[in-house]
């Protein structure tokens, strides 16, 4: 299998995927590809489904609003899905899309919102999650589609997490913790073997001192920090996936 091509456009597609198969593009799918990225009859293209791996597709045009795609040959096989959990309180549109899109950068496998007693908005448009990681996967390589969890109150997902997530260690990004450097805490657990991991972030207004209260209170949370300054949600999220990935995760 060859490694990623960097320089070939990505479109994810729920159709199966092999050797010989063609698919007939949607109308959105037939625009974009033709008006959008100007693709013509015989051009090449890469298709994933986040199941059958990746696959050299070339172009058959029917016009400017209808092309079909025929599957050539595998360029990647499948990869599993990360194990990294993202949780996190929901934010308003334009900064939870780009939250939501580095997430999926950065190598999470599945994001949950947690509705915390600060957090900006009650309302979280699934579908509008589900395309921006599909739009970051096709973007950035990713051949495994994250998982978009439905959301819940922070505190029923901490009352279940030893039975539903048993093992898991839940790292709770508290900007009141008091030192400022969270490597100690991230190399402890690399040197005693580290668990499966979820992230935390929380609102804009920070967690309350009844959550932060509660979170210190349970054995399978480890509050680390993020530095010496506040840092808004959506750049939390970015500086703590960053620290936990090269000190715990798949970049070490």
């Amino acid at each position: 299998m060859g490694k990623y091509e960097f320089k070939m456009q990505r479109l994810f597609l729920r159709h199966v995927l092999a050797e010989g198969a063609r698919i007939e593009a949607d109308r959105g799918q037939a625009n974009y590809l033709m008006n959008v990225l100007r693709l013509k009859d015989g051009d090449y293209i890469l298709v994933f489904n986040g199941s059958d791996g990746e696959w050299l597709a070339k172009v058959a045009s029917g016009g400017r609003r209808e092309c079909a795609l025929l599957v050539m040959e595998q360029t990647r096989e499948q990869t599993e899905r990360n194990d990294l959990m993202y949780l996190f309180a929901p934010l308003k549109h334009a900064r939870l899309d780009y939250m939501v899109q580095k997430a999926v950068e950065m190598g999470v496998g599945s994001l949950k919102p947690v509705m915390t007693q600060h957090t900006q908005t009650s309302r979280v448009n699934l579908e509008r999650m589900e395309a921006n990681v599909i739009e970051a996967a096709e973007q950035c390589g990713v051949l495994s589609i994250p998982e978009v969890q439905a959301p819940q109150p922070l505190k029923d997902v901490l009352e279940v997490w030893p039975e539903a997530q048993p093992g898991r260690r839940l790292l709770f990004c508290d900007e009141a913790e008091g030192s400022h450097n969270p490597l100690m805490t991230l190399a402890q657990m690399k040197d005693t073997g580290a668990p499966p991991l979820a992230v935390l972030i929380g609102p804009e207004g920070g967690f309350s001192e009844d959550e932060r209260t509660l979170l210190r209170s349970l054995d399978f949370v480890s509050a680390i920090p993020l530095g010496p300054r506040i840092l808004r949600a959506d750049t939390a999220a970015v500086a703590a996936l960053a620290v936990i990935q090269a000190t715990v995760g798949d970049w070490t």
